[in-house]
């Protein structure tokens, strides 16, 4: 028996969130033996569509074929608001099981209607504004993928591949899945949320210098960090520091220090079940007071709410061995 997937590219749609998923589904073809998943590209035109990357793929026309599970691909967000694209992506989900999204493919899903009261995620970047554009969305910018009901999401990229290694595990079971992450060299299921990369890329500085303060930030969080301190690890003036700071991550070292303890703080909430308090003077907070303010700076919620929020139950492949139909 064998599967069936569509993706649905847009003008402007990213290689990458092309590439990544339907490798995993290949890999896992030449490891079965047989060619369980069967892919075709569609669009709401059908012909040429040019990427991102100017590279054009030759589409069928959306409903052409009756696919199973219909993948939106990521890339620019704003063709996939044009009418065209919305009734295009419907007509060929009218028959599908399941569909789901890579990165910004989920501002589609949201067009069309299909997040109205769900989960979701995206590529952290751009979750604010899936949040501004459709409220009844609930965007979770941590997750590396989401599964609500018949819907999947995923986060930039490559987390296009952790959705797609789920679906094979729910397939074929994790023996399949593994060896297909093992093929593909990522992980088969990667620790940790999207905010271990945000937080860090978002500072990411130019010079050793200010690199060095950030390190010394980072595995000093529990401690007093004073402007003196990290212009010191950086070997420069208060003055002087407190300008290149700026310059190269657009943020204050008062600020960026903050953030490095809410995500710090944030991990700490998820994993343990340690007192608000407690954890706000470990990772550097005067007292739970200072850390809810930040949070709510941070990540628009209080610490209470952004634990409960994170210590939803994962996607487990035990949980869905059955893809429920679409309503």
């Amino acid at each position: 028996m064998s599967a069936s997937f569509a993706f649905y590219l847009c003008e402007g749609f990213q290689l990458l969130d092309l590439a990544g998923p339907t490798a995993a589904l290949t890999a896992a073809n030449r490891l079965l033996g047989f060619e369980h998943y069967r892919i075709k590209l569609v669009s709401n035109r059908g012909g040429m569509v040019l990427g991102d990357a100017g590279l054009g793929l030759t589409t069928n026309l959306a409903g052409s074929f009756a696919a199973e599970t219909i993948v939106v691909v990521g890339g620019r967000i704003e063709p996939m608001a044009e009418v065209d694209n919305i009734a295009g992506f419907r007509l060929a989900s009218g028959g599908a099981s399941s569909i789901a999204s890579i990165c910004t493919g989920a501002f589609l899903l949201a067009a069309a209607g299909y997040l109205d009261g769900k989960r979701a995620t995206t590529h952290w970047q751009f979750a604010q504004r899936l949040r501004d554009l459709y409220p009844k969305v609930m965007v979770d910018a941590d997750r590396i993928f989401i599964n609500d009901g018949a819907i999947w999401t995923s986060a930039g990229m490559t987390a296009g591949i952790d959705l797609m290694l789920a679906r094979i595990e729910v397939d074929h079971g994790a023996e399949v899945a593994k060896a297909v992450s093992h093929e593909l060299v990522v992980y088969h299921r990667r620790p940790g949320g999207q905010s271990q990369y945000a937080a860090i890329s978002q500072m990411e500085p130019q010079t050793d210098r200010i690199r060095r303060a950030l390190t010394h930030a980072r595995d000093h969080l529990a401690e007093p960090l004073p402007i003196d301190r990290l212009a010191n690890a950086a070997c420069l003036s208060v003055r002087q520091f407190a300008r290149l700071f700026r310059k190269e991550t657009g943020e204050t070292p008062a600020r960026a220090v903050e953030r490095l303890r809410c995500e710090a703080a944030r991990i700490r909430l998820r994993d343990s079940n340690d007192p608000v308090g407690t954890i706000a003077r470990l990772v550097g907070f005067a007292d739970a007071e200072r850390m809810r303010c930040a949070f709510l700076r941070s990540f628009g919620h209080p610490p209470q709410t952004q634990r409960r929020l994170d210590q939803l139950p994962s996607p487990n492949v035990a949980d869905f061995t059955c893809w429920p139909p679409l309503k």
